[in-house]
């Protein structure tokens, strides 16, 4: 991180230097820590640039020209989501940052970085990597500025884009590039996007542009599928829609083809997703020569999100549920990666043995899901032809695995390690899949619950739950009697803490209403709410800016699926989730008013919200509506 550290090294240059939006905290937890050492340990001299000052390129010029290439990532999260609420204010803290500080990072931090690079050594390549340049790969709607943007990879001007998880295409980049070859020439390698002037005679082309007919299913090397143009995206959000669903369709790494988008005169060339990592490789990353903490430089600054992660554990990569709102699918892959149990336990001894402050318990156990550790798809043959968003929407798909046994035996061998008291599982359970295994209820309440559990049911009614790809409250209610269940037996008090989603495309304000009504009824008096963010290239969003729904085929005579975009309407759907909060009673009893339900204003049981002072007007309607 810094030319003294180069000197202790005995190094004159790095061979490749890594521009982070974070801090730089050497955990496996963090992606630029995990590239780092995935590279050293190939042999290569990394230097680590973590949260430099943007406003000069001097700052990018702290470790001299790197002999490969400069890496650029915004961080663990996008910078636009990690500085913006969903309503778009500012947020004034940052748990990537010494003391949580806010402002450490530019807005579109990857364009901002790679622009610095490129000003401070000219002729030093620059790749893009990481969950903000991942999202952002092909043309993108942008709440923030409400528009289409063009791919990053075109306004960072960058040589090409890793995106997903992407050890191995970030090893071949550099093994290439030392052997001579300019990474923006690097055309074959997948999980990467890259800029052509034209696609290459030898292949065929798809057309998928064309809304009213059938996408072919040519199969091979040199098939390439095109996707709407920048411009046509930018003018027709029927053909956004489209753009969305194609590019989710073309997921799955086992069948994917390559995807090519035009912008302007160019054409941004998509590659394939990168094939899962074995257990084996997997397992190989996460035993790299961590220091498991903050670099020494922020002396005893506290780093919130590693505070947060410091004793838990990632023991799976990927989700096959697909949430409709969710980046996880869109970034890691809908194939499961999974830790073998030897190495999850030995990196539970390293915690014990190297983290300061453990006091014997594992504060998760887990990943982007809690429990779909070493399921899958049972029939081979079956998963390199399929093309669902889902493997459980609308309904767990028959042929996919879910027996918890491996899951359990893992949580009791951990329990086991010596030195460790508990191991929790604090969120995360895949409510649908844990209902197929009693024995993992049982086995979860009994030892990793204490006190509460979260869990995400995200709706009650069907026609936001249809748009999230959720299942229906049903399965939570099933869920939440085993696991009352399980809690009697083990005679132990324990809670579920309900997540829900405010302004889901697909959400009408008597959707919410009922939903508050069900929080009132099962007494949940909820803190922390979400409203709906339009993160950049997901299914929802998708929804949100075209109208249309992406999961199905878009036709431009389709039903529009409405989505509440006006602050005050976007607030309100909030407000129904907080029904509890004196704050929101105004609003909520004006908009009960105006749905016809000032029944239920006043001061019984059976009231959403109690009276208050109202206009005139407003008390008239309100006694009308009542009686």
């Amino acid at each position: 991180m810094s030319r003294a550290e180069m000197d202790r090294l005995g190094w004159d240059e790095c061979d490749i230097v890594l521009v982070t939006g974070d801090a730089y905290v050497d955990h496996p937890s963090f992606g630029m820590a995990i590239v780092g050492r995935l590279l050293e340990a190939k042999g290569y001299r990394v230097g680590i640039i973590a949260q430099p000052d943007w406003n000069s390129a001097e700052a990018f010029k702290a470790l001299g020209r790197p002999r490969l290439f400069f890496g650029v990532t915004a961080g663990n999260m996008d910078s636009m989501v990690n500085r913006y609420t969903s309503d778009r204010r500012l947020r004034h803290d940052d748990s990537y940052t010494p003391g949580g500080e806010g402002g450490k990072r530019p807005d579109r931090a990857v364009i901002v970085y790679a622009q610095r690079c490129r000003e401070a050594f000219k002729e030093v390549p620059v790749v893009l990597g990481g969950i903000e340049a991942s999202l952002r790969r092909i043309a993108h709607f942008d709440i923030w500025s409400e528009k289409l943007r063009r791919s990053v990879l075109m306004d960072a001007k960058a040589d090409i884009l890793v995106f997903g998880n992407a050890e191995r295409a970030i090893v071949e980049i550099a093994q290439r590039t030392a052997a001579g070859e300019a990474p923006k020439s690097m055309t074959d390698i997948r999980g990467t996007a890259f800029v052509r002037n034209a696609v290459p005679e030898d292949y065929v082309e798809i057309d998928a542009s064309d809304i009213e007919a059938p996408i072919a299913h040519a199969k091979g090397d040199k098939v390439v599928v095109r996707l709407p143009s920048f411009e046509q995206v930018q003018a027709d959000p029927v053909l956004y829609a489209q753009a969305s669903r194609v590019l989710h369709q073309e997921s799955n790494p086992l069948n994917a083809r390559a995807l090519v988008q035009r912008h302007g005169d160019k054409e941004l060339w998509v590659a394939p997703p990168p094939i899962p990592l074995e257990t084996a490789e997997l397992d190989a990353v996460y035993d790299l020569a961590y220091a498991r903490a903050p670099h020494p430089s922020y002396g005893t600054a506290k780093i919130p999100a590693w505070e947060m992660i410091r004793f838990s554990i990632n023991i799976v990569r990927g989700c096959f549920g697909g949430c409709s709102f969710c980046s996880i699918t869109e970034h890691e892959g809908r194939i499961m990666q999974n830790r073998s149990q030897g190495s999850i336990l030995r990196e539970i001894g390293a915690i014990r043995d190297k983290t300061a402050g453990f006091t014997g318990t594992i504060s998760d156990l887990g990943g982007p899901t809690a429990n779909m550790w070493r399921l899958g798809c049972r029939e081979p043959e079956t998963q390199k032809v399929c093309r669902r968003l889902s493997c459980v929407y609308p309904d767990i798909c028959k042929t996919l695995g879910t027996d918890h046994d491996p899951l359990i035996a893992l949580y009791r061998a951990a329990r086991a390690v010596p030195g460790v008291d508990r191991v929790s599982i604090g969120s995360g359970v895949r409510y649908d899949l844990a209902v197929r295994s009693p024995a993992y209820v049982d086995e979860l309440v009994r030892h990793h619950v204490g006190g509460y559990l979260k869990i995400a049911p995200e709706h009650t009614e069907d026609g936001p739950l249809s748009k999230m790809m959720k299942p229906g409250i049903g399965a939570y209610e099933k869920f939440k009697s085993m696991f009352e269940a399980s809690a009697r037996k083990a005679d132990k008090k324990l809670y579920l803490i309900p997540y829900f989603i405010a302004a889901h495309p697909g959400t009408e304000d008597l959707d919410m209403l009922n939903l508050a009504l069900w929080l009132k009824k099962n007494g949940f008096k909820l803190d922390q709410v979400q409203t709906f963010l339009p993160s950049p290239m997901s299914l929802a969003t998708a929804m949100y800016h075209s109208g249309h729904d992406p999961l199905r085929p878009i036709r431009r005579e389709s039903g529009q699926v409405f989505s509440a975009k006006g602050l005050r309407q976007r607030r309100l759907h909030k407000a129904f989730l907080r029904y509890h909060d004196p704050e929101n009673w105004p609003i909520l009893r004006e908009a009960l008013i105006r749905m016809g339900r000032g029944d239920l204003i006043g001061p019984g049981k059976q009231h959403l919200v109690p009276r208050g002072q109202a206009s005139h007007g407003a008390m008239h309607r309100q006694s009308r509506n009542v009686t």
